[in-house]
């Protein structure tokens, strides 16, 4: 048969040059992927380095807790920590201890009880002064100050081994560390999250030109910033009766959402640029007399912690002023609680989930 005017013969069509632009898309996508190694080496690099320097702030700097015997690690037992929301605003010149949160985590079940004491809660501990439990770290300032001679740090760190026998007493376990978190503090590292997602269980209204203070939050599922979220946990006073007031037992319930909140932004954080915002906001505003080893040893033991692993207890009682009166029974549901997190292999985790952002129902059924 002859061919085809103006086509090449068979032989020529029937093998066609190798083509190289395969070879150079190849070649651009190794170049690309090199950047992006050494791109992610520099900023892994840049995080750890960040990391390093704002856990030298928060912890304790005393050169004789510096190391710890390796069954001392927060990865072999039971770690009994105090939490302090101070309130240092320099408009009212004030250092109560706002919030008041006691914590055992345990290392083999990978949980933790959480404890909350309402701050008007009078301890009726033996060998304490009958006064509001939010004063007490004030007061053991002040002694620091005016009879031990102390100022600074040293001040603190007596405030706060006070402040840690007080409430090893109260709840009859031993407490290891406290961790000291201003409202600042609380206001950054809710903003270096992005805002966390809460419900908030009524309409809250109030002002106060004297502090700074401007709640002003809607019932209903809201995505709250730093600010918003101190107001919403912060909040007990109506302004001219616009919403409803509000409860201690109300304040120690919205604390543990927040808290649980925090948990759970932590663990589906996508941003990795917020990270270096999140370390930054903690190093400028919490203190803690834990030594730094042992706080990178517990941030890779309970790193991804989950909300249903944390049980969350908030102390009751009845308002008789000036304190409120704490439940008995209700305490001793919390001390058998932590208790049970001070046992070698910790608690059994349900296996439905405990503990989450309370809905609207639950919510609202609470009150």
């Amino acid at each position: 048969m002859p061919e085809i005017q103006g086509l090449p013969p068979r032989r020529a069509r029937q093998k066609a040059p190798p083509r190289k632009r395969p070879r150079r898309i190849l070649r651009l996508f190794l170049l690309l992927l090199g950047v992006v190694i050494v791109t992610l080496g520099w900023y892994l690099g840049y995080l750890y380095n960040k990391a390093v320097d704002n856990i030298e702030k928060i912890a304790d700097p005393t050169p004789s807790v510096s190391s710890l015997p390796p069954e001392g690690l927060a990865r072999e037992k039971p770690i009994g920590m105090l939490v302090l929301g101070l309130d240092t605003r320099a408009e009212i010149g004030g250092m109560n201890t706002d919030v008041m949160m006691a914590a055992v985590f345990n290392p083999q079940s990978k949980t933790a009880t959480v404890v909350s004491i309402p701050r008007d809660s009078d301890l009726n501990l033996p060998g304490y002064k009958s006064q509001k439990a939010n004063a007490f770290y004030a007061g053991f300032l002040s002694t620091a100050r005016s009879k031990e001679k102390l100022q600074g740090d040293q001040a603190r760190k007596y405030a706060t081994e006070h402040m840690k026998e007080m409430i090893s007493k109260f709840l009859e376990v031993p407490i290891d560390y406290a961790i000291i978190v201003d409202f600042q503090g609380f206001v950054d590292v809710i903003d270096a999250l992005g805002g966390i997602n809460v419900y908030v269980d009524q309409d809250m209204r109030y002002w106060d030109h004297a502090d700074g203070t401007d709640i002003n939050l809607k019932k209903g599922n809201q995505t709250l910033n730093g600010e918003e979220a101190l107001g919403f946990v912060r909040y007990r006073k109506s302004r001219d009766n616009l919403t409803r007031e509000s409860s201690d037992f109300e304040r120690n319930e919205r604390q543990d959402r927040v808290l649980a909140a925090i948990l759970d932004k932590l663990k589906s954080l996508g941003s990795v640029t917020r990270i270096g915002s999140l370390m930054d906001a903690a190093g400028n505003n919490i203190k803690s007399d834990m030594p730094e080893v042992q706080i990178n040893n517990f941030i890779r033991t309970y790193f991804g912690i989950t909300p249903k692993n944390v049980r969350f207890i908030a102390l009751t009682g009845e308002w008789r002023s000036p304190f409120v009166h704490l439940d008995q029974e209700k305490l001793a549901e919390a001390k058998r609680a932590l208790q049970e997190e001070l046992q070698p292999d910790g608690r059994p985790v349900a296996p439905v989930a405990t503990v989450e952002p309370a809905s609207a129902e639950t919510a609202d059924s609470a009150k």
